[in-house]
């Protein structure tokens, strides 16, 4: 673990080289802590992938005596392995009709359109980041029978809900927008909503895991096509 400067009112950790289960656990154990015991100084905590952004407040202390805090609130994360935050269930509509890279993905896999939507939906993924834009979660790691490259040519318009497919990551867009990731299916929950508290249903160290619904329940829930 490296405590680095990233300006001059922060501080950023690295906790490993990559991201992992484990690593995203630590990572949200160390935001507890820092939460609990530098809450009069710290301004935000921004968690990524295997690394932690801490701004705080310079006129609280200096620099020097905020990261001997820092690093105390960092010497005990034993807990991170056990934490592994909440499980959120997002119903996913998978078919053609709402994933129209499934069948790409299945040639690439030499498994059939149902063995992709079992695979996808049968494992929990981490939230390792939110970015890109607001409510955007990256999830990981998708199973590497159903993992598939970005295309080539990204999407004018990647509709609101796409669940989709990059490498061994996997995500909803909250918004229209752009995308070159595969689509395979619609989520009818809103990953961002401002006029909600909190906005995002998801935070950085859940558990996500996908449950299948069909086309009649995904209107039902306010899903659109």
């Amino acid at each position: 673990m490296k405590i680095e400067t990233a300006g001059q009112d922060a501080f950023i950790v690295y906790f490993a080289d990559q991201a992992s289960a484990s690593v995203s656990a630590q990572i949200q154990c160390a935001v507890n802590n820092i939460q609990t015991q530098m809450s009069d100084i710290i301004v935000d905590l921004i968690p990524s992938y295997a690394s932690l952004l801490v701004i705080y407040n310079l006129d609280s202390a200096d620099s020097f005596a905020i990261k001997s805090r820092l690093k105390l609130a960092l010497t005990d994360l034993e807990a991170g392995e056990s934490q592994g935050g909440s499980l959120i269930i997002l119903p996913a509509y998978y078919s053609l009709e709402s994933g129209p890279d499934l069948n790409i993905i299945a040639e690439r896999g030499k498994i059939s359109v149902d063995d992709v939507i079992e695979i996808h939906q049968q494992q929990e993924y981490r939230v390792y980041a939110i970015g890109f834009a607001p409510g955007f979660a990256y999830l990981g790691e998708v199973d590497e029978r159903i993992a598939a490259p970005r295309l080539a040519t990204p999407r004018q318009k990647v509709p609101l809900g796409a669940v989709a497919i990059a490498d061994r990551q996997t995500a909803v867009y909250p918004a229209p927008s752009p995308g070159g990731w595969n689509l395979i299916g619609l989520c009818p929950t809103r990953m961002f909503d401002p006029q909600q508290e909190p906005s995002m249903p998801v935070q950085v160290g859940d558990r996500i895991q996908f449950k299948a619904i069909g086309r009649d329940e995904y209107l039902s829930l306010g899903g659109q096509l």
